[in-house]
C-alpha cells in the first residue's frame, strides 16, 4: 500500500455479504485504471452476516485495502466521519457497498478536483429514484431539497446523494457536525455550500439496491429535514428565525391597526402575544447570528 495515497475511499459495509467483494472489484479495478495513487478503507459496521469474513478472505487480492471493523453499530454517519478522519488521502470520496452507485466513475470525480482547485466537493446527482418507498419518497426529498435550497440560497441537483469526493483539508472542520445515520450527506452539503465552498455537481445513473434497504422513510425523513434546519440554524439562523419573526410583528402591528380603527385605544390580547412573539423570535435570530459570527472555527 502507497505511504501517502492521493485519494482515500470510505467504503461502509453493513450486512452486505453477498455483494461487498464485487463492489470492492469494481473500485478496486476503476482506481487501477485511473492511475491514482489510493487506499479504500472497508469499514464493517458491526454487520450480523458474514461481511466481515468475505472482506477479510478477499483481502489479500486487494493490496490497497484496509479494513476498519467496528465493534458496534455505529451507522453510517459514524462509518464515514471516522473513515475520513483516518484517511491519508488528500482527496476523500464516500460511497457506499449495495451496488447502486457507478463506483466506476469515482476517478471521473476525482479527476474533477485535480483539474479545478476552486471546486472543494463533487456530488454525484442521481437522475433516476430506484430506492425503496418511491412513492412516498419521491415527493418526501422533492420538500426536502427545497428546503434545504431555499435555506441555503442555492439549486441543489441531489441533497443526498452517497457518491461524492471532497478535499479533506476542507471538510475537516465539519466532520463533528456529522450524525449517525444517513443524514450525513445532506450534512456534509450543506456545510459546504453554507460555508461557501464550490460543490459540483456530476449527474449520474442510480441503480436498484442489491440486498435489503436499511433505510426508515418515517423516521430517517424525520431526521433529514430536522438536519437541514439544524445545519442552517448553526450557520445561518437568520435565514430560519427572521422570516416568521417578521410575519409575526407585521401581523401585530396591523392587527393593533384594526383593534384601534374598531374600538379607539383598545389592543386584544392576542394581538400583544403576536406581535411580542414576533419581537421574541427576531431577538433570538439576532443573538444566534451573533453567536454564530463570533464563533471562530
Amino acid at each position: 500500500m502507497d505511504a501517502t495515497p492521493y485519494v482515500t475511499i470510505v467504503l461502509p459495509c453493513y450486512n452486505e455479504q453477498d455483494h461487498v467483494i464485487d463492489e470492492v472489484e469494481r473500485i478496486s479495478e476503476a482506481m487501477d485504471r485511473s492511475g491514482y495513487t489510493y487506499e479504500l478503507v472497508a469499514v464493517d459496521d458491526c454487520s450480523t452476516d458474514q461481511t466481515l469474513a468475505r472482506l477479510q478472505e478477499a483481502a489479500p487480492r486487494f493490496p490497497h485495502m484496509r479494513i476498519r471493523a467496528f465493534h458496534r453499530n455505529g451507522g453510517s454517519g459514524t462509518v464515514r466521519r471516522i473513515g475520513t478522519q483516518e484517511a491519508r488521502g488528500e482527496i476523500v470520496v464516500w460511497t457506499d457497498a449495495d451496488m447502486t452507485y457507478p463506483n466506476e466513475r469515482i476517478p471521473e470525480l476525482v479527476g474533477i478536483l485535480e483539474k479545478d482547485p476552486t471546486i472543494d466537493q463533487v456530488v454525484g446527482a442521481r437522475t433516476t429514484e430506484e430506492g425503496s418507498h418511491k412513492v412516498l419518497r419521491v415527493p418526501a426529498k422533492w420538500f426536502i431539497r427545497k428546503v434545504a435550497e431555499r435555506l441555503a440560497g442555492q439549486k441543489i441537483p441531489d441533497l443526498n446523494s452517497g457518491l461524492r469526493a471532497f478535499r479533506k483539508s476542507v471538510a475537516r472542520p465539519y466532520l463533528r457536525l456529522l450524525p449517525p445515520g444517513f443524514s450525513c450527506v445532506t450534512t456534509i452539503t450543506l456545510s459546504f455550500l453554507s460555508n461557501q465552498h464550490d460543490v459540483y455537481y456530476l449527474p449520474i445513473e442510480y441503480s436498484k439496491r442489491a440486498g435489503k434497504s436499511k433505510f426508515s422513510f418515517v423516521s430517517d425523513a424525520y431526521r433529514y429535514i430536522l438536519q437541514v434546519l439544524r445545519m442552517v440554524m448553526y450557520f445561518n439562523p437568520l435565514k430560519v428565525l427572521m422570516p416568521p419573526a417578521i410575519w409575526l410583528v407585521c401581523i401585530g402591528m396591523a392587527k393593533g391597526v384594526y383593534d384601534n380603527v374598531k374600538s379607539p385605544f383598545y389592543l386584544a390580547s392576542n394581538t400583544v402575544v403576536i406581535f411580542i412573539s414576533g419581537l421574541l423570535i427576531g431577538s433570538l435570530a439576532l443573538l444566534a447570528d451573533l453567536i454564530v459570527r463570533s464563533r471562530s472555527e
